[in-house]
This record gives C-alpha cells, sequence and structure tokens, in this order.
C-alpha cells in the first residue's frame, strides 16, 4: 500500500493523469510471487507476479489486453527506470517501490507525508524481511533483476531506509 500512495503522491505533485485502478492493482500484486505460495522456481519474482496479475485479473472480468498490461506495469517495475510520459502506472510503481524498499526519493515528499504514510502502514520490520526475500531470490536465481540489486550492495540502503530510523537516534 505504501508504494501506491508514495507513486499516486509523487503522480500528483507533476499532474499527470493515470490508470488508478491498474496502478493500485499492480501495486497490491508486484511482491506477490516473492512469498512462498506463489513462488516460481523457474523465473524471476517479477516475471512470475506477472503472471499472476493475469490470472488474477482475468477474476476481475479485466479484457487481455488489461490483464497483459497489469503484468508489465509489474515487471517493469524491476528494470530501467521508465519516463512517465513512456508509461506512466510503470513509472509510478518503480517511484513508490524505490521510495519503499530503500528510501529513495523520500526527500522529494513533506515530513508530514511520511509520518503520515508510516501512521497509517507501519513497516514492522519490513526491511529486514524484503532484504531476505530478494537474498533468496538472488540465490536461487542468479541471472534475476533482484541479483543485479543484491550485488549493487542495496541491501545495505534498504536496511538504512529513513523511515526506520529512530530521530532520537535510539
Amino acid at each position: 500500500m505504501r508504494s501506491y500512495v508514495v507513486g499516486a503522491a509523487w503522480a500528483q505533485a507533476r499532474g499527470l493523469d493515470f490508470d488508478r485502478e491498474l496502478f493500485f492493482v499492480a501495486a497490491m500484486l508486484h511482491d506477490l510471487a516473492l512469498t512462498p505460495p506463489f513462488d516460481s522456481h523457474t523465473v524471476a519474482f517479477e516475471e512470475a507476479g506477472g503472471h499472476l496479475a493475469r490470472v488474477l485479473t482475468a477474476g476481475l472480468g479485466w479484457s487481455g489486453e488489461r490483464r497483459d498490461r497489469a503484468a508489465e506495469v509489474i515487471v517493469l517495475h524491476m528494470r530501467d527506470d521508465v519516463a512517465p510520459d513512456v508509461d506512466v502506472e510503470s513509472r509510478l510503481l518503480q517511484v513508490g517501490t524505490s521510495a519503499d524498499v530503500s528510501g529513495t526519493g523520500l526527500e522529494e515528499f513533506d515530513p508530514s507525508f511520511t509520518d503520515a504514510l508510516v501512521a497509517a502502514y507501519p513497516r514492522q520490520g519490513f526491511a529486514r524481511a524484503f532484504v531476505g526475500l530478494l537474498e533468496d531470490q538472488a540465490e536461487r536465481k542468479p541471472g534475476c533483476a533482484a541479483a543485479a540489486l543484491t550485488a549493487t550492495g542495496w541491501a545495505e540502503r534498504a536496511l538504512a531506509h529513513p523511515l526506520d530510523q529512530d530521530p532520537a537516534g535510539g
């Protein structure tokens, strides 16, 4: 939910129009394939998440084209940055997940926004759990985007997320 809220706020601040339903569904499903019941041992989690999105959105009655679009947004969130004028929903998921996972871009938001975000959707050990899930993916799937990301020292950034730090230093 935090990824959706951040991405939507980022879009609003820039006056970007986007498909709210598509973005919301992609944001809610984008990491589902990191969980054991949905983990694929043969494809990267974002690709497996795209497959899951196709199946789950079929249950919503979405057209094949719209289901494919949800999958695309999920897959692209782990790829190189997408410009908002090329694919706004994919860019919003990239912005939202980057802010949620490693704190990238949070400095663009007023502290009252981030305080309200964490109050509404507490992190509750998210960073450590997420790092473990991505490191597991990287170890089992050495050619995936998670492996490339973990090789950059990303885990240290995620574990030092500004929203997890005690401002009193305790």
